[in-house]
């Protein structure tokens, strides 16, 4: 039983992490990254589309995003879908497809998508340490002997030290994207 308690929050831990990227991904860093369209969708045939389910998006240059939709007739839904969203982009239409360029982030910019960078990296710490504590919070339920139990609290601790160490190395190497000129 302890042991599913270990496995239930690692999988939790290993979850935050995932979340975490997934976050970091929307960060622009003045490269086309096709996973920035992943919060866009439309209304297509009575359903929300995720833009990149019904179109083909690829990234032709490195500050660009070329999207051709499967189907012509959605063409101006997706231009609106994007105009509407808080990319800060607005596409280019040529009538087949759509562009995306992507303009060299300033310093300043640089510096506050670091901060937001900050702010998502506390995020996930916090969440990981209140996995721990549900953690602690099952093993002494279960009320192991002291020896036991003990272990198990070391174990989860020592979780929560490597996808702590985690997501600082992932948030360093973002920062370091972002930062690059």
């Amino acid at each position: 039983m302890p042991d599913m308690v270990l496995l239930e929050t690692e999988e939790k831990m290993e979850k935050t992490i995932q979340s975490m990227l997934k976050e970091f991904s929307k960060i622009r860093t003045g490269r086309a990254n096709a996973s920035i369209l992943d919060s866009i969708s439309i209304e297509y045939y009575g359903s929300p589309s995720p833009v990149r389910q019904i179109s083909n998006v690829s990234t032709p240059e490195a500050n660009q995003l070329l999207i051709k939709p499967y189907d012509a007739s959605t063409l101006k839904l997706i231009e609106r879908a994007i105009n509407a969203s808080d990319l800060g982009i607005n596409p280019i239409n040529d009538g087949v497809s759509l562009r995306l360029i992507f303009p060299k982030l300033t310093e300043e910019r640089r510096r506050e998508l670091v901060k937001s960078l900050g702010k998502l990296t506390e995020g996930a710490k916090v969440a990981i340490r209140n996995i721990r504590r549900e953690g602690n919070d099952a093993i002494k339920k279960l009320e192991l002997p002291e020896d036991d139990e003990k272990g198990y609290l070391e174990d989860i601790q020592k979780l929560t030290d490597k996808y702590v160490d985690l997501v600082d190395k992932e948030t360093e190497k973002k920062e370091k994207e972002l930062m690059e000129i």
